[in-house]
């Protein structure tokens, strides 16, 4: 198997994290869903910074965002899948 370019925590999750530098929009990219260890692949819709969260599926407006398996947040704007969900369309839903 390739190296990953990012990984899932928990099947549950709807979004992923970066873990290469310098990924480029049109990246057909190798996942890693780390709970079960089985793989995914996505195309990369944006240049996405290591560390930051990818879209496994079409993201709306007021969807729950989950990560570890746990409710992480909220979009607050539209994310295709393969885009980039960062501070820009994603909040807590603590304040």
């Amino acid at each position: 198997m390739s190296e990953p370019q990012f990984l899932v925590h928990s099947p549950k999750d709807n979004v992923g994290v970066i873990v290469i530098e310098g990924l480029r929009a049109g990246t057909d990219m190798l996942g890693v869903i780390t709970e079960d260890d089985t793989s995914i692949n996505l195309k990369a819709g944006h240049d996405i910074p290591i560390g930051h969260k990818i879209a496994l599926t079409d993201l709306k407006d007021g969807d729950t965002i989950i990560k570890y398996g746990v409710d992480i947040g909220k979009m607050v704007a539209n994310a295709a899948k393969g885009e980039h969900v960062h501070v820009h369309n994603l909040k807590t839903k603590r304040w």
